[in-house]
């Protein structure tokens, strides 16, 4: 783990207000046994979908399958398949879907497998997948990863203490760095709470901080939390800042414990988020469990992006057994209705997450290859990584296109696996055919 030993990310124990503020992204830890089945959640959901019997040809070779979630409203697909029975649809009658406590658990149970008391595939941040394929978060064991879908795009936000409101910090803030500067100066170390080291808020957060003139490396700690302890660690004042995905961001500004600067919709509009992961091993064991799987999940995600099953999704996933967060704190953020907190609101449907919309569940490879070249900015792959076959080792667009044509979405599968350029809230443009001229033009960076 020597990576993670050149970096300022910082683990804080003996809190008394809320315990220890996180455990490092990079140990052991014990999974929750919060565990819900197919078969008891079809048994307790009233709309649950109908199975058709499934072909002899397209039997599953197995019934059963361990994934894993993290209480974030991105997670919604892998619930929802479940509540509504679309596993159950395509033959897979024994689904578990496990909480987890943290990133570290996630990637922890993914090493192990299900044979091992782990899991199968999870809800997950886009870059892990591929730092466990290579070893990088795993101690040098590398475990064969694929990508099959995308969960989501957009849905996550960056938010500030109630100390920095008069700052007026926001997306583009002129006063970040002088703000930061100065607290630096009066001897006060700055702290800034991501939810796993490379993961995808640990970049929105990097991005964010650099295109702001703030060093993300020199000038500020970087620490880890899990997304469900964020706001606790903010009401403690334990950190400045945090990136996480909803609800917490919400919850933390009703809560009036901070406020939220900036949307990740803002930073980059449909950027690409969590994916649906499993071991390579377990894809390759069990083709045509994983492809239904996959379809259940594409159909969960049809479904959670119908504004018509909004409520109904909050409702679900808010409950005890998944997030424990009231419904209304998830369902104004999922439609696009963000309140600040500091006066300033916003009613945008099209910065609010998407499960399904413009592509949203498709995994260009293009995205991938941008965060791969992220995490080379910032040493947690080396600069000599071949990110092209890396990508097309992990990525398997191919099965989503597979199982989009089986649930008669075919129309919606994208003409390329690439997005094209895209360009940042601050004019930065990534082109896909040159990630070498981005990490050239960035400022702050580690190569």
């Amino acid at each position: 783990m020597g990576m993670f030993s050149r970096r300022k990310f910082l683990t804080t124990a003996g809190l008394s207000t809320v315990g220890a503020i996180a455990l490092n992204a990079c140990t052991s830890e014990t999974p929750t046994a919060t565990t819900t089945t197919a078969a008891t959640s079809a048994a307790t959901t009233a709309a649950t979908t109908a199975a058709a019997p499934v072909n002899a040809a397209d039997a599953p070779e197995t019934t059963k399958a361990k994934l894993g979630f993290i209480a974030l409203t991105d997670a919604s697909p892998l619930i929802i398949a479940l509540e509504k029975g679309y596993f159950k649809k395509y033959g897979m009658t024994d689904v578990e879907v496990l909480k987890q406590a943290s990133w570290g658990t996630t990637r922890d149970n993914i090493v192990l497998g299900s044979d091992a008391g782990g899991i199968d595939g999870a809800h997950i941040l886009t870059p892990m997948p591929y730092l466990i394929a290579e070893g990088k978060i795993t101690n040098g064991n590398k475990v064969p990863m694929y990508i099959l879908a995308r969960l989501n795009t957009n849905g996550q936000a960056i938010s500030i203490a109630n100390d920095f409101k008069d700052a007026k910090i926001a997306l583009k803030s002129d006063a970040l760095k002088d703000t930061f500067a100065k607290i630096k100066s009066g001897g006060k170390e700055l702290k800034c709470a991501v939810t796993f080291p490379g993961g995808t808020h640990d970049l929105w957060m990097r991005y964010w901080l650099s295109a702001n003139g703030v060093d993300p490396d020199k000038d500020v700690s970087t620490i880890v939390v899990p997304p469900p302890q964020m706001v606790a660690n903010m009401k403690a004042g334990n950190m400045q800042a945090f990136c996480v995905g909803e609800p917490w961001n919400a919850r933390l500004v009703e809560q009036q414990s901070g406020y939220t600067a900036l949307t990740t919709g803002e930073l980059w509009k449909d950027h690409p988020e969590k994916a649906f992961t499993m071991r390579a091993d377990w894809v390759d064991k069990n083709p045509k469990a994983a492809m239904a799987l996959l379809k259940g999940v594409l159909e969960a995600q049809v479904w959670c992006e119908d504004p018509a099953n909004k409520e109904e999704m909050c409702k679900i996933v808010g409950a005890d057994k998944w997030f424990k967060v009231p419904p209304a704190e998830i369902l104004g953020r999922l439609q696009g209705k963000v309140d600040y907190g500091d006066g300033r609101t916003l009613d945008n449907p099209d910065l609010a997450m998407k499960f399904w919309k413009d592509a949203a569940s498709y995994p260009f490879k293009s995205h991938d290859l941008w965060f791969l070249t992220e995490d080379i900015r910032w040493g947690y792959f080396d600069a000599t990584l071949d990110t092209k076959a890396l990508v097309d080792k992990v990525n398997r667009e191919d099965m989503w296109k597979e199982a989009a044509k089986a649930i008669g979405k075919e129309a919606d599968i994208p003409k390329s696996t690439s997005r094209g350029i895209e360009t940042f809230f601050d004019g930065v443009k990534f082109d896909p055919e040159n990630p070498k001229a981005y990490l050239d033009g960035l400022k702050f960076k580690k190569v």
